[in-house]
């Protein structure tokens, strides 16, 4: 099954968005898929938790399995995506990070800064998220298992 990959962005990373998803569906080999959550940078009160909401929404909800969120910094969009149940967003802007992040800590969402971050490094950051594969190791798994617990603590 392809791996269904949604995309948002608020008014500040549409264009960036929009970038990363045409590089990677011209390059896309059919292992995955790709969605378009919005945000197309023509309403300046785009706000980024609503874009956040409308992209974890799809990853709760089964209609994706990753994510790649953008505003201005990937600060805000970041914090916002973590509110929410099953979200792991962390704002990255090297492939290592990008990479790691999925293997050691199972990250679901990648969230860019396009004030921050190039297309071209953006575009590596993107498919080192998408390319990684949470290791389950024992270390890892249960590190997660502690904020997964924390996580039920904190939304009852």
């Amino acid at each position: 099954m392809a791996m269904r990959i949604a995309f948002a962005a608020d008014h500040a990373g549409a264009a960036l968005k929009d970038e990363i998803l045409r590089g990677l569906q011209a390059a896309t080999d059919g292992g995955q898929a790709y969605v378009d959550l919005g945000g197309d940078g023509s309403d300046p009160t785009d706000d980024y938790p609503d874009f956040a909401q409308r992209l974890g929404l799809a990853i709760q909800n089964g209609e994706a399995d990753r994510g790649i969120l953008i505003c201005g910094s990937g600060v805000g969009a970041s914090v916002a995506a973590n509110k929410m149940r099953g979200i792991r967003s962390a704002v990255c802007h090297d492939t290592y990070s990008a990479h790691q992040g999925v293997e050691h800590d199972d990250m679901n969402v990648l969230t860019l800064g396009a004030r921050v971050i190039g297309v071209e490094l953006a575009m590596e950051c993107a498919r080192a998220f998408l390319g990684a594969h949470y290791s389950g190791e024992p270390r890892h798994a249960r590190r997660l298992a502690k904020i997964l617990a924390i996580e039920r603590a904190e939304t009852g």
